[in-house]
């Protein structure tokens, strides 16, 4: 049990966290998480003033973990093989957390992009891909990586593949974006030995 004055923002977000990932976004309302901490709706009201503020503060929480994911994956490795390793993390982050990644991916309106966690795994995978292109803030080759790795798991997710599976579709793809990506010094130098 947890005690209103006991109770914290983390304790809030670890057990919306649980809530999230038990049963999907349909799970996360107030009154549930209000009984899963063993409170009243309105004492979470005092850290979270609408389910929007708790979603967001998920949302947070998710980019973070999903860019601790990508940095450890990258870390010390080539510029290629930090691409190929950070895009193997994306997609097990996805698998292993569906419901966490498909809030914080969720569509929403185009707003501008505000400090924060989400800006930071940007960046991110901004420099990644920088360090294969050869252009520090190269936002379009962000993307077509970004994209490739989110239609991919859109894919999976859906069931797009059928039964056939998607017979090594990944790997070929991965290969043949970053190949594609990869400035010509790059490809001839220390990160050629990438996929």
């Amino acid at each position: 049990m947890v005690y209103p004055a006991k109770l914290t923002a983390e304790a809030i977000v670890r057990s919306a966290l649980d809530l999230l990932e038990g049963g999907g976004k349909e799970a996360l309302n107030m009154r549930a998480l209000a009984g899963r901490l063993s409170v009243q709706p309105s004492s979470l009201y005092r850290y979270y003033p609408d389910r929007a503020a708790l979603v967001a503060a998920l949302e947070d929480h998710a980019a973070l973990s999903l860019h601790g994911a990508l940095r450890e994956a990258s870390r010390d490795r080539l510029p290629r093989e930090a691409l190929s390793a950070a895009a193997h993390a994306y997609l097990d982050y996805a698998r292993a957390h569906p419901h966490l990644y498909g809030l914080m991916l969720a569509p929403r309106p185009p707003a501008p992009a505000g400090p924060g966690p989400g800006k930071d795994l940007w960046n991110h995978v901004l420099h990644l891909v920088g360090a294969v292109t050869g252009i520090p803030d190269d936002t379009g080759a962000a993307v077509a990586y970004w994209a490739f790795l989110h239609g991919y798991v859109q894919l999976e997710r859906s069931g797009g593949f059928g039964l056939s599976g998607p017979r090594g579709g990944f790997e070929r793809g991965l290969k043949a974006l970053i190949r594609g990506l990869a400035h010509p010094d790059e490809e001839k130098g220390e990160g050629g030995a990438g996929p």
